[in-house]
């Protein structure tokens, strides 16, 4: 059994995929309390394996978004292949601080500052920038490196550093702007 706070069907609004249809399935709890988190994945309900993949397989995406809280907490190796073998391509948004399973075919790793990030060659990473130093995420390697403001709220602080750092690229919250949920 798994503790899902929600599954629905919307847009990504962040980071590589932005625009592109997915199957969210919000995973509840997370092992790490950022001031900043906008998310009320505290509750949630406790859903097996084949109630996941039945409510996933009624929207007509391929993507599926593993989230949370820290989806990390509740997915294991078999559950990534069965949402394969309903044909999904299944990403992951995970604060890297505990293992993942290697069958996940894109790995967003969103570290949080003070937390020991293990997940060291994710596909993406993308920070919530708050002022920061960013040094130990460079050191990290992804595909692509996003940076995003905090709710909005410091966005000219954020193109500004990344005008500096061009290893960087802007990330905004497209589902806030647009009023999506």
């Amino acid at each position: 059994m798994k503790k899902v706070n929600e599954i629905f069907y919307s847009i990504q609004g962040e980071g590589y995929y932005t625009g592109t249809p997915a199957v969210f399935v919000r995973f509840s709890g997370c092992n790490l309390k950022c001031p900043f988190c906008d998310t009320q994945h505290e509750d949630g309900i406790l859903m097996s394996d084949e109630e996941i993949l039945s409510e996933v397989g009624k929207y007509p995406a391929v993507m599926v978004i593993l989230t949370g809280g820290e989806p990390s907490l509740w997915i294991d190796r078999e559950f990534v292949d069965r949402l394969h073998r309903i044909g999904k391509y299944v990403c992951i948004e995970t604060n890297g601080t505990r293992s993942l399973p290697n069958n996940i075919d894109w790995v967003t790793c969103s570290p949080k500052e003070g937390s020991n990030a293990i997940v060291v060659n994710p596909h993406e990473i993308k920070v919530v920038y708050t002022g920061q130093d960013l040094s130990t995420y460079e050191e990290m390697t992804a595909a692509v490196y996003y940076l995003q403001p905090c709710s909005c709220q410091n966005t000219e602080e954020v193109i500004d550093y990344i005008k500096k750092h061009p290893k960087w690229k802007l990330s905004l919250q497209t589902q806030k702007i647009l009023n999506v949920r």
